[in-house]
C-alpha cells in the first residue's frame, strides 16, 4: 500500500488540495509538515508520531491521513509502529506504575524503566506465577474469603497446573466491595437507551448496583433452586442483565450465556447441556423501531421456568405459561429483605460461576466452564493490557451470550471502573454520540463494526478525545481501518486482543506500554507463553520469524480445565508435543512472527488451504483482494476441490457496495485478483471463480463461516469450476 503514495518530503500544495482541502488550509498544513520533518526527519517514527499528534484531525479528510501515513513509512518495511508510548505517561499507567515502584525486586539490575523493561516483565509473569499473581491481585484488591495455599501447584496429571488450591471466593461479591479506589457513590454503570439520545446519561451507582444485587439475589434464593444450579440468562445486555448475571454468581448459582440473537433450536441445546433450571429473559428486544420477540423463542426452546422483564416503553400484557413468573412478581418474593445485605456464597477455587458456549459452526458447541478464578484472569488482562483503573469508563459492544460479555462486567468493576452500556445498535451515530457523551476511555470494538462506521461515517462531528485506547477482538482487523479508527480519537493506540471462552480472556495482546502497529499484536499475554508450530509439530526458536499453528503454555492461570460434552484433555492436548517437560496446549490458530516481534493472526488453522502445494491463510489472499476494487465491501477465499479430485482451486465470495453497479466486470476483476496475488502473495496462485454474495455467512461472533461457503461452493457451485 505505502509504495503507492509519495514520500512526505514530495508532498506539496497541489497534492493536498486534490484531496478536497482548500488551497489555505493546504498550505498550512505543508508548512507544518515541513517543520516536522526537519526536526525529526522524513520517514521514522518520530515523524509520524508529531504529525498525528500535531498536524491531524478527524475533521480532515481521511485520504490525507492515508497520505501521512503511507508517505512517511514508505520504505520502513513491515509493521511500522502507528502509535509510540510517551515515557512520562507509560510511568502513569498500571504495569508503568507497578514496575517503578517493584521493577527492581522483580527483575534485578536488568529493571530500567516500564517501555524498555516490558518484555522481561512479561516473561517474569510466566516464569514466576507466584510473585506475579499476588502483585496483581493486590493491585485488583482482590479479596478471598480463604487465602489459597500458593498460586500454583504444578502436576503431570494435570497439563495446566492447580491454581490457588484451597482459596474460597466469590467474584461477584468483589465487584461490589468498597475498597481503597472505590466508595458507595461511584458510578459503576452508564447507560442510554436508542432513541433517547439527547436525553441524559442514566446512571447507577455502587450503592445502588449492590442493592438490586442483593434483591435479585434473595428472590433467587425464594425459588429453592440447589445450590450451584445453572440459571441461563438470554437477554441483551442491559442494567438489568448485569444486576441479574452478579445476582446468580453471587448467591452461588452458575449463570448460563445465551446469546439473545440465537433462534430456539440454539437456546434448547445450550438450556440441555448446562441441564438449566431457570431462565431469565425479556418479553421483546427494541431495535429502532422493530420489536424483535424474545420470550416466545424461549418458550418455542421448552425453556424450563422463566422470569420476564418487560422492555422499556413496553406494556407487559403477554400471557405467560404456566410456571413463568413476571418480573415483578419475582421480586415481590424478596420485598421483605430490601436493602439487607445479601451474605456471598463463598466458593471453592474449581466451582463453576458461567457455562459459555463456543460459537458451534459444526456440531453441538462446546459447553465451556468458568470457574470462580477465571474472572480474576478476565480483570487481569483489563488491568495490564488495556490500562483499566479507577474512575475509567469501559465500553464494549456485546452480550453475557459471548466471553466478551462477562469480560466487560469483571474487567470494569473488578478494577474500580464503570461500563458503558448503549442500549440498542452499536452501527449508527447513536452509539457515537453516547460513547461522547459518556466519556468512554476505553472502547471495545470488533473490526466488522469499524468497517461500518467508516463507510456511513456514523462518528462524524462527535468528540472521541476522552478515548484512552482502543481494544479490539473477535476478528482480524486491517491497517487502513484501524488507521481511520485511531484518527477518531486524535491517534489512540488499538491494542488488538486475542484468546478465546476456554481462555477467559487472551493469550496474545498489545500493550500502552510498547509501540502499537495497525492490524498487529506486540506481546503475549501476561502470565501466557506462545509457541509457533513448524512444519515438523515442533516448536521454532522465540527468536525467529515464521508462520504455523498456535500453540500456548500449558499453565495459564484462568483457562479452562475441563468441558461439559467433550474430553477436555483430547480436544487441547491429545498429540500436541512436549516441550521443556510440559504438553503444549493447542488453539488452532495460523499465527506469524515477523522478525521484529510482532505477531499477526492468520485465521483459525482449518481455513488454510493448499493451492499447488503452497499453504496459505484465507486472510492473507483476503487481505490483498479487498483492496483490488472500491466496489468491494469484503471477500472470503475458500479453496474447493474439483469434482474428480486434485489440488484445490481457489474461489472467491465477494460481497459488493453496489451489486447492480456496471462498473464492476467479474471477468476483469479476476483479472484484477490474479495480477495482485501473484505479484504480492504468489505468482502461482490463480483464482478460478468469484462468486458475488449479498452479505458473507457469519457466526454470532461476527466470524466468517468459511467451512460453510466450502460445502456450499462444492456442493454446488463445482460445476461452474
Amino acid at each position: 500500500m505505502a509504495q503507492n503514495y509519495k514520500a512526505l518530503d514530495s508532498i506539496t500544495i497541489s497534492d493536498i488540495v486534490s484531496l478536497g482541502i482548500s488551497q489555505e488550509e493546504a498550505e498550512q498544513l505543508q508548512e507544518k509538515l515541513t517543520e516536522i520533518i526537519h526536526t525529526c526527519g522524513a520517514a521514522t517514527p518520530q515523524t509520524w508520531q508529531n504529525i498525528s499528534k500535531q498536524l491531524l484531525n478527524p475533521d480532515l479528510p481521511f485520504s490525507f491521513h492515508q497520505m501521512m501515513y503511507h508517505g512517511c513509512y514508505k520504505d520502513f518495511g513491515p509493521n511500522p509502529p502507528a502509535w509510540l508510548p510517551d515515557p512520562n505517561n507509560a510511568k502513569l499507567t498500571n504495569v508503568g506504575q507497578l514496575l517503578e515502584s517493584r521493577g527492581k525486586e522483580f527483575l534485578g539490575s536488568k529493571y530500567r524503566d516500564p517501555i524498555s523493561s516490558f518484555s522481561d516483565f512479561q516473561e517474569f509473569s510466566v516464569s514466576n506465577p507466584e510473585v506475579y499473581w499476588k502483585a496483581i491481585f493486590d493491585e485488583m484488591n482482590i479479596s478471598f474469603s480463604v487465602s489459597p495455599e500458593r498460586i500454583l501447584v504444578e502436576n503431570s496429571s494435570c497439563p495446566g497446573g492447580q491454581w490457588l488450591p484451597g482459596a474460597y471466593i466469590n467474584p461477584a461479591k468483589n465487584c461490589l466491595n468498597v475498597n481503597k479506589k472505590r466508595n458507595l457513590d461511584d458510578v459503576v454503570i452508564l447507560w442510554r437507551d436508542e432513541g433517547d439520545d439527547e436525553l441524559p446519561l442514566q446512571k447507577m451507582t455502587l450503592m445502588e448496583l449492590r442493592s438490586r444485587v442483593w434483591l435479585v439475589a434473595y428472590a433467587l434464593e425464594r425459588l429453592e433452586l440447589d445450590k450451584g444450579s445453572a440459571i441461563a440468562i438470554d437477554m441483551p445486555m442491559d442494567a438489568h442483565s448485569v444486576v441479574i448475571y452478579l445476582a446468580i454468581v453471587l448467591a452461588g448459582y452458575v449463570v448460563v450465556s445465551i446469546a439473545d440473537s440465537f433462534a430456539p433450536s440454539e437456546i434448547s441445546t445450550r438450556l440441555e447441556l448446562s441441564n438449566a433450571k431457570a431462565i431469565f429473559t425479556q418479553d421483546l428486544i427494541l431495535r429502532g423501531d422493530r420489536k424483535i420477540p424474545l420470550y416466545s423463542r424461549v418458550v418455542d426452546a421448552q425453556a424450563p421456568m422463566a422470569i420476564v422483564i418487560p422492555t422499556r416503553d413496553s406494556s407487559f400484557s403477554m400471557k405467560l405459561r404456566a410456571g413463568d413468573i413476571s418480573w415483578q412478581d419475582f421480586l415481590n418474593r424478596a420485598e421483605g429483605s430490601k436493602e439487607v445485605e445479601f451474605v456471598a456464597v463463598e466458593q471453592p477455587i474449581k466451582a463453576f460461576t458461567n457455562i459459555l458456549f463456543s460459537s458451534g459452526t459444526t456440531g453441538d458447541p462446546k459447553a465451556i466452564p468458568w470457574t470462580v478464578s477465571t474472572p480474576l484472569k478476565a480483570a487481569a488482562d483489563g488491568w495490564c493490557h488495556m490500562d483499566i483503573r479507577e474512575g475509567d469508563i469501559v465500553s464494549w459492544p456485546t452480550n453475557l451470550g459471548w466471553m466478551m460479555g462477562p469480560w466487560l462486567v469483571y474487567a470494569s468493576l473488578l478494577n474500580s471502573a464503570s461500563m458503558a452500556l448503549y442500549n440498542g445498535s452499536p452501527l449508527g451515530s447513536g452509539f457515537a454520540k453516547f460513547i461522547q457523551d459518556a466519556k468512554v476511555t476505553m472502547l471495545g470494538v470488533i473490526p466488522s463494526i469499524v468497517r461500518t462506521w467508516k463507510t456511513k461515517n456514523s462518528t462524524a462531528s462527535y468528540d472521541w478525545s476522552s478515548i484512552r485506547c482502543f481494544g479490539s477482538t473477535g476478528e482480524a482487523s486491517s491497517v487502513d481501518e484501524y488507521l481511520w479508527l485511531m484518527g477518531r480519537a486524535c491517534y489512540k493506540p488499538v491494542i488488538e486482543y486475542c484468546g478465546g471462552t476456554e481462555i477467559g480472556g487472551g493469550f496474545i495482546s498489545g500493550s500502552l506500554v510498547q509501540p502499537q502497529c495497525l492490524a498487529a499484536f506486540s506481546t503475549a499475554a501476561m502470565g501466557c507463553s506462545l509457541f509457533i508450530l513448524g512444519e515438523d509439530g515442533y516448536p521454532l526458536p522465540s527468536n525467529v520469524a515464521g508462520t504455523g499453528e498456535l500453540a500456548l503454555g500449558p499453565t495459564m492461570f484462568g483457562a479452562s480445565s475441563t468441558l461439559l460434552n467433550a474430553d477436555h484433555n483430547e480436544v487441547y492436548f491429545k498429540g500436541m508435543p512436549v516441550w521443556n517437560g510440559k504438553v503444549l496446549r493447542r488453539h488452532g490458530d495460523v499465527f506469524e512472527r515477523t522478525f521484529k516481534g510482532y505477531y499477526h493472526a492468520h485465521g483459525r488453522a482449518d481455513d488454510t488451504m493448499n493451492l499447488g502445494g503452497i499453504k496459505v491463510s484465507s486472510v492473507e489472499i483476503e487481505r490483498i483482494c479487498n483492496a483490488v476494487d472500491g466496489n468491494i465491501v469484503e471477500t472470503a477465499a475458500v479453496g474447493v476441490p474439483p469434482p474428480g479430485g486434485g489440488p484445490e482451486r481457489l474461489a472467491i465470495a465477494v460481497v459488493f457496495k453496489d451489486p447492480d453497479s456496471s462498473t464492476t466486470d467479474i471477468n476483469t476483476l479476476m483479472q484484477s485478483f490474479n495480477s495482485a496475488l501473484q505479484k504480492k502473495l504468489n505468482p502461482l496462485f490463480k483464482v478460478s471463480n468469484i462468486i458475488p454474495l449479498p452479505s458473507l455467512p457469519r457466526t454470532a461472533t461476527n466470524k466468517v463461516m468459511r467451512r460453510v461457503l466450502r460445502q456450499q461452493f462444492t456442493q454446488g457451485e463445482n460445476s461452474r469450476l
